[in-house]
């Protein structure tokens, strides 16, 4: 399991260790949802979860979510945190329905003893598995209609970019970039999973070790010299083309040298929810930008 250094956690980097987290989280408490028995006080304490309640109908329902649910804006945003859960904390709020990434630090074990129904919903490997996890959460919150609306929107919208955008007549290949440390992700995540859709070759995937979130070298990258930057770092961490380009050697990238450096905000190239299909209708624009080029 990687650890990001001091002082550099953001939404995004706390999000990514979640998946860490959740590799070894095991199954979900199957809570709430049946006729007349649906949750009226919930909390999340996962930024994806709380995007999916909104899109599936159970937004009047929540009346907490964690400090990193910056979306959608209406949420109950408070200081509780999924990362270093307060049970008391959470208890405060009375909830029949606490959803999480991760137990982290035993909290789903502990909010049970108290009698609170869990659900915990990992990070998605892909975008089926998120698909899977809207569903779940709108049969747990007594919105299945709502959840299979959204999916159906979701997969409506990704298709039609996907169908859109043009095949590249050459290989590409790309670097996403978690933090200025240069933390990617491989093919095996549900964000390399949009880039294998867009018909674009991951540079992570060859970078030494098994992790799916490698943390690559400056050099490595230098090398590789991929036709597309990806920045997910740019609220964190204050990641712009200028500041890529200013890193010693990297103005001998292509991407840098033709200026295809892509920014995105951290929490939709982040976070598996609805907004997922923002994330790849910006990397469509970006891979219509390099046929042009080339053109």
């Amino acid at each position: 399991m990687f650890r990001f250094k001091a002082g550099r956690w953001s939404a995004l980097t706390l999000a990514l260790c979640a998946v860490a987290l959740c590799a070894c989280s095991g199954g979900r408490d199957e809570s709430g949802g049946s006729a007349g028995n649906e949750p009226h006080r919930i909390v999340s304490l996962s930024p994806s979860a709380t995007e999916d309640l909104y899109a599936v109908g159970a937004g009047g329902q929540v009346v907490a979510v964690d400090s990193n649910s910056t979306y959608p804006p209406e949420a109950p945003r408070t200081k509780l945190s999924g990362y270093t859960p307060n049970v008391e904390a959470i208890a405060a709020y009375r909830p029949d329905l606490v959803v999480v990434a991760a137990d982290t630090d035993r909290v789903a074990t502990q909010l049970r003893k108290l009698g609170v129904p869990v659900l915990v919903e990992p990070s998605a490997p892909d975008l089926n598995a998120a698909y899977e996890e809207i569903e779940q959460l709108g049969k747990a919150t007594g919105h299945p209609d709502g959840a299979r609306s959204a999916v159906a929107g979701m997969k409506r919208e990704i298709g039609a970019i996907v169908a859109a955008a043009p095949a590249p007549s050459k290989p590409l290949s790309v670097y996403h970039e978690l933090d200025q440390t240069h933390y990617s992700a491989t093919s095996h995540t549900f964000i390399g999973q949009i880039y294998a859709l867009l018909g674009l070759r991951n540079i992570a995937d060859k970078a030494k070790g098994s992790s799916e979130y490698p943390q690559l070298s400056g050099e490595y990258v230098v090398a590789s010299d991929p036709d597309l930057i990806v920045l997910a770092d740019t609220v964190c961490c204050g990641q712009s083309a200028a500041t890529v380009a200013a890193r010693p050697g990297w103005d001998r990238i292509a991407a840098v040298r033709d200026g295809d450096v892509v920014t995105v905000d951290d929490s939709i190239a982040s976070r598996w929810g609805p907004r997922v299909a923002l994330f790849v209708e910006r990397i469509a624009n970006a891979v219509g930008g390099l046929e042009e080029q080339a053109g």
